[in-house]
C-alpha cells in the first residue's frame, strides 16, 4: 500500500511539475457525426472443448447440435446427444461505417449455457445480423481466451474470466455500408467531440477557419462544429477533411479526481486546486485475538451422565488509538502537492482516499470528485 501511495504521488508530482500537455490532432478529439459503427450480433456453437461445455440439462445446446448434424445428412435426436466438448455460445462484433466486404472484424464469443470454460475451443460458422434483421458478416475460428478453469475431485482452480473468448480478424464482412458509386457534393459537416467542452470546440473552429477562411467552421453546442465545405472541395470530401484532421489544438478539460476505492487508485490532473483547508487524520486499530482449548473430564472415575469434551474460547480485545496527524496546506495547494504531503507523513492510499473524500464535502476541493 505505501508503494502504491508513493506511485501516486510520483505522478501527480510529475504533473504538477509544469509539464505542458502537447497539441492534440483534431481527428483525436471527435468525429462526424456521419461515422459510426452497428452492432452485430449472432448465435453459434463452439467446439472441441475437452470436456468444459455444455450438460446435457441445456436442451438448446443438444437441439443446436442436432440441427448443425442434419445439415450433414446425419439425422440424431437431440435427446441422443450428451456432448460436453460444445457449448452455445452468442457471437458479437462491430461493422464500422465504411466497411467493405471482404474486411475482418474482431469477434467477442460468450458462452449462455452452463460451459465451465471455452479454453481450446473453435467458433463454427456463424452468421452475425445486424439490428434490421440482415446478415452483414460470417464468423469461425479458434478463440483466444485468457485465463482457465480446472477442476478435479471437488478443487478448482480458475483464472480470470474462462467463459469469454475473442477471435482476431474472426469475422468476414459479407455486405459494407452502401456507398453510392458517384460522389455526392457534400456542403456542411457536423464534427462531434467525444468529450463535451465549449473552450475545445471553439480552439477547433478558430483552427479550421484560420486554414480554410472564416465562417468555416461554427460552433453549435458544446459537442458540435458545423463544417461548411467550400464549393472547391464539395466533390473531394475526404481531401478536404485530411486537412482538417491534421490540425492541432490545445484541449480543455474538465478538473476531475478519480477514485476507485476496489483497487486504491486515485487519478487526477496536476493542476486540480484545493482551497485552503486544515486536515486531521488518525488511526484507530482493533485487535481481537482468540484462544481455543479444550476442556477435557476427569479421568479419575466414571462421570455422570451428558459429560463431555468442549471446546472453549477465549477471545482478549485490544483497542489501540494512534496520535493523529495534522497537514494545513497554504492557499492555492493542488491534489499533487496534498498528495505528497500526505506520503510524507505514510499514510496509505486508503486514508488519503477518504482525507479526498472529506475535503470535497467541506467544499475545498475544486473539481469534481469521481468514486468507481
Amino acid at each position: 500500500m505505501k508503494a502504491s501511495t508513493s506511485l501516486i504521488a510520483l505522478v501527480l508530482a510529475m504533473l504538477a511539475a509544469g509539464v505542458q500537455a502537447q497539441p492534440v490532432r483534431i481527428k483525436d478529439l471527435g468525429k462526424i457525426s456521419s461515422s459510426r459503427e452497428s452492432g452485430l450480433v449472432g448465435y453459434g456453437l463452439v467446439t472441441g472443448l475437452a470436456g468444459t461445455g455444455d450438460s446435457a440439462r441445456n436442451k438448446a445446446t443438444r437441439q443446436s447440435i442436432a440441427n448443425m448434424l442434419a445439415r450433414f445428412d446425419l439425422a440424431i435426436a437431440s435427446d441422443d446427444i450428451q456432448s460436453r466438448n460444445v457449448a452455445a455460445v452468442m457471437v458479437s462484433a462491430k461493422l464500422a461505417t465504411y466497411s467493405r466486404p471482404g474486411d475482418t472484424l474482431d469477434v467477442t464469443v460468450t458462452s449462455i449455457g452452463d460451459a465451465r470454460s471455452l479454453v481450446g475451443g473453435s467458433l463454427l460458422l456463424a452468421p452475425l445480423k445486424g439490428p434490421d434483421g440482415n446478415v452483414y458478416a460470417l464468423a469461425q475460428g479458434p478463440l483466444t481466451v485468457g485465463g482457465y478453469r480446472y477442476d478435479a475431485n471437488n478443487n478448482l482452480v480458475q483464472k480470470n474470466h474462462p467463459t469469454v473468448g475473442l477471435i482476431s480478424n474472426g469475422a468476414s464482412v459479407e455486405v459494407g455500408m452502401s456507398v453510392p458509386e458517384e460522389r455526392p457534393s457534400v456542403e456542411s459537416l457536423m464534427f462531434v467531440l467525444h468529450d463535451a467542452d465549449f473552450t475545445t470546440a471553439g480552439r477547433i473552429a478558430d483552427a479550421i477557419n484560420e486554414l480554410a477562411g472564416a465562417g468555416t467552421a461554427e460552433v453549435r453546442d458544446a459537442a458540435g462544429i458545423e463544417i461548411r465545405v467550400p464549393a472547391a472541395s464539395r466533390k473531394q470530401v475526404p481531401t478536404f477533411m485530411r486537412r482538417l484532421e491534421a490540425l492541432a489544438v490545445q484541449p480543455d478539460r474538465h478538473a476531475r479526481v478519480v477514485v476507485n476505492e476496489r483497487t486504491g487508485t486515485i487519478v487526477t490532473g496536476g493542476d486540480v486546486r484545493i482551497a485552503k483547508v486544515a486536515v486531521a487524520y488518525g488511526n484507530v486499530t482493533v485487535t481481537v485475538a482468540s484462544e481455543t482449548y479444550v476442556s477435557q473430564p476427569m479421568t479419575y472415575g466414571r462421570t455422570g451422565q451428558g459429560v463431555r469434551t468442549e471446546e472453549v474460547t477465549n477471545s482478549t480485545l485490544t483497542v489501540e488509538d494512534t496520535p493523529s496527524s495534522k497537514f494545513i496546506p497554504a492557499g492555492g495547494t493542488t491534489v499533487a502537492d496534498l498528495v505528497q504531503a500526505l506520503t510524507a507523513l505514510k499514510t496509505n492510499t486508503r486514508d488519503t482516499i477518504a482525507i479526498l473524500q472529506a475535503i470535497k464535502a467541506a467544499g475545498a476541493l475544486h473539481a469534481d470528485l469521481i468514486i468507481q
